[in-house]
Order: structure tokens, then C-alpha cells, then sequence
């Protein structure tokens, strides 16, 4: 009698741990800063300048680690790197929430982002190796789906825990509850992730039947000097890097802005940050779908644009209406980026150095998101307002729509 043959391929299962780990790292760990923020500027006094320093924090630490993280996935172990990082996030998470003032805050911050860094490069780099190349846009869109979840789960959360604990604890009490998350996270990892199909003996999702049952070699080093010379990943590299100083201007200070400015309550923009996470789900399935079947410089092009609009509305028409259709304009595009240069990367260089090559682009997009909040910050304690700055990230959009145009499809 034949063994039954498992319904659901293992694929899904490490894609579900991926969206886990990227909900932890990126969905708790740096996105949660967003909705407590308003709360803890104000129990700590920090200018705009130290709010933004601290989120700068947390992409320096991840930018040091997407340098070399996707190195060390592809050459040792993608589970040992994932998991290892995500109990960083755990710790540094709820270490965060006992911080007295802002220079052990600033280090919870950097340390956060390290382990983030060394959750999301590798994490995305399974992708590649779990599905096949009519499966990958899809699944990458999947899988970046993590961040939403966070949003949806910080959204309502800290409003609450805030409510239920005053001004001075609320915002320790988030910290507290996302960082409890987040260590769960990191045990399901540790417990379930592989590798690679080989490893369980089966192939990856979408090909009829197994075409690697054994581990692949390390990469030589000249396979490593051809990711990091070419021209291609260099220009992707610098599209990253536009998309990474805009959208992180805006995620940061959305919810500082509808309070401070736009006379929400705390209780509103959470609300409203529930729903932008709402909408994030779909982002990455809708376009890695597109980029799928249209190509992904059409895919790029197309959200870059929308990414434009959202950002400049933000800035220029400061009414409740033009704050929701930006919020909409940005929740169905947010995390569709990285999906799609996941994707590319998995194009470009094969599925075992994907890992490397997503990690390389990092580095300039972490460098993006680094200059971001700190350059938004001393710019509205300059200004009185942080409109201009979200007009900045809305000229920066655009030359990544223009970079985008210039993408050529990869040779056979």
C-alpha cells in the first residue's frame, strides 16, 4: 500500500513561517514605532529630530545586516540566520519597552532593525527556492503580506493598551505585547523552517517533478563577483534605494501627522492604520500577479506612480478626504516592491543567489530608509510641519517610476 501523499505541498508551510517572520520583524518591529510614536514623543519629550533618529536607528541596524545576511544564507544556513534574528527581534522588541530615555532607545532601535535584517533578506530569498519561477511573483506578493498583518495587529493594539494603561505605560505595554508576538514567531521558526525542497525530499512548488535532490554547491567566487559587478543590480539598486527614503518618510510620521496636524485623535489614525493594513494584504498578491503576467518593469512603473500621488496628496492637500485616498492610494501598492524585486532578483541570478542579490539591493534601500526619518524630522522641527517632507518623498517616487522605465528584461 503506497504512503498517502501529503495534501498541502511544505512550500506553503514555509510560506506561512515567512509571512510570520516578516509580520514580526517588519509588521511589529518597524512599523509599530508608527502608531506608538505620538504617545512616547510626548512621555519622553523627544523632538521630531529624536523621533525620526530613533526609526533611522532601526534601518541603520537593518542595512548592517541585509550586507550580509543574504551571504550568509546562501552560504550556510537560511533556517539557522532566520531564526537566530528573529529572537534579536523578540528581545530587542520588548527591551524597548523598558527604555528610560532615548539613548537606550536608540540602541533597542538598532538592534530591532539588525535582527530584521536578518529575518527579511533571508526569508525572501526562500522564495525563489520553494517556487518555481511561474509561482515566484505570486508568492513573493504572499509573502511581503507579513507587514500588513502587523499593521492590522499594532492598529487597533496600541490605541487600546495606550487607553488601558495612560500616556506614560500605554505605549510600554504595546512594546510589551508586540515583542511576546514576535518571540512565539521566532520559535515557530526555529521548530519548522528547511532550507530547500532537497532537504525533505521534495521540488519546488509549481515544477511537475524534483530537478535538485541534492544540496547545491557554494556558490564560486566568481558566481559572486558577476551578482555584485552587474550593471542590472546596481540600477535596481538605486530604484530600491528612491523607494526605500520615500516610503519610509511616510509610514513613520502617518500617524504623527493625522494627530499633530491633520486633527485626528489617537484612536482615529489607528483606526485608519488598521485599514491601510487591510488594504497592504492584497498589495503584494496584486501586484506580483501583474508582475507575473505584464512583466516586472510594468509592475514597478505602475506603483512608483501611485506611490507619487499617494505621497504628494499627503503633503499638499491636507483635508480628510485627500488623507484617506492617500492612505487607500498607498495601501494597495505598499509592499508590492519588495514582492516585485524579490522576484526580479530570483530572475536574474537563479534561485541560489537570490538571497545575495536581494541582500545587495538592500544595502542601498536600507541606506534610503536610514536618510528618510531623519531628514523628515529636521525638517518639520525646521518648518513647523512635516508636509514638505512628504512632497520630498513624493519627488522621490517619481524617479524611481523613471528608473523603473529603464529596466530591460533579462536575456536568456
Amino acid at each position: 500500500m503506497q504512503p498517502a501523499t501529503p495534501r498541502v505541498h511544505y512550500a506553503f508551510i514555509i510560506l506561512a513561517l515567512i509571512v510570520l517572520g516578516v509580520m514580526s520583524a517588519l509588521g511589529l518591529g518597524r512599523f509599530g514605532y508608527s502608531i506608538v510614536l505620538p504617545t512616547m514623543q510626548d512621555s519622553l519629550k523627544l523632538t521630531n529630530t529624536q523621533a525620526g533618529e530613533l526609526q533611522t536607528w532601526n534601518l541603520v541596524g537593518y542595512s548592517f545586516a541585509v550586507a550580509v545576511a543574504g551571504f550568509l544564507a546562501a552560504r550556510y544556513s537560511t533556517r539557522v540566520v532566520i531564526s537566530f534574528s528573529a529572537f534579536i527581534v523578540a528581545l530587542s522588541i520588548l527591551a524597548t519597552g523598558f527604555a528610560p530615555g532615548f539613548d537606550l532607545l536608540r540602541w533597542m532601535r538598532a538592534l530591532t532593525g539588525l535582527g530584521a535584517g536578518g529575518v527579511n533578506v533571508p526569508a525572501m530569498g526562500l522564495v525563489p527556492a520553494w517556487f518555481s519561477a511561474k509561482r515566484r511573483g505570486l508568492a513573493s506578493g504572499i509573502a511581503v503580506s507579513g507587514s500588513s498583518f502587523g499593521l492590522m495587529v499594532s492598529g487597533p493594539l496600541a490605541p487600546y493598551l495606550i487607553a488601558q494603561n495612560g500616556p506614560d505605560q500605554g505605549w510600554r505595554a504595546s512594546w510589551f505585547a508586540f515583542g511576546a508576538l514576535a518571540l512565539v514567531i521566532a520559535i515557530l521558526a526555529t521548530l519548522f523552517l528547511r532550507d530547500r525542497p532537497a532537504d525533505i525530499g521534495a521540488h519546488p512548488f509549481g515544477e511537475d517533478a524534483p530537478t535538485m535532490n541534492a544540496k547545491p554547491q557554494a556558490a564560486s567566487a566568481l558566481d559572486w563577483g558577476r551578482v555584485y559587478k552587474s550593471p542590472a543590480l546596481w540600477h535596481l539598486s538605486l530604484i530600491y534605494f528612491c523607494f526605500g527614503l520615500a516610503y519610509t518618510i511616510y509610514y513613520t510620521f502617518f500617524v504623527r501627522y493625522l494627530v499633530k496636524e491633520g486633527n485626528f485623535t489617537q484612536l482615529d489614525a489607528g483606526a485608519l492604520w488598521f485599514q491601510v493594513g487591510v488594504g497592504t494584504v492584497v498589495s503584494g498578491f496584486i501586484w506580483g500577479t501583474v508582475s507575473d503576467r505584464f512583466g516586472r518593469r510594468a509592475a514597478l512603473v505602475s506603483v512608483f506612480t501611485l506611490h507619487t500621488i499617494s505621497f504628494l496628496m499627503f503633503g499638499l492637500i491636507q483635508t480628510i478626504p485627500g488623507f484617506y485616498i492617500s492612505a487607500f492610494l498607498f495601501s494597495i501598492t505598499a509592499w508590492s516592491i519588495p514582492a516585485i524585486m524579490t522576484a526580479v532578483c530570483g530572475d536574474r541570478f537563479g534561485a541560489q543567489l537570490a538571497p545575495a542579490a536581494f541582500g545587495f539591493i538592500t544595502v542601498l534601500f536600507g541606506v534610503g530608509q536610514a536618510i528618510g526619518p531623519v531628514l523628515a524630522g529636521a525638517i518639520a522641527d525646521a518648518t513647523g510641519s512635516f508636509a514638505l517632507a512628504f512632497v520630498i518623498a513624493g519627488v522621490f517616487a517619481l524617479i524611481g517610476a523613471g528608473g523603473s522605465l529603464l529596466i530591460r528584461a533579462p536575456k536568456a
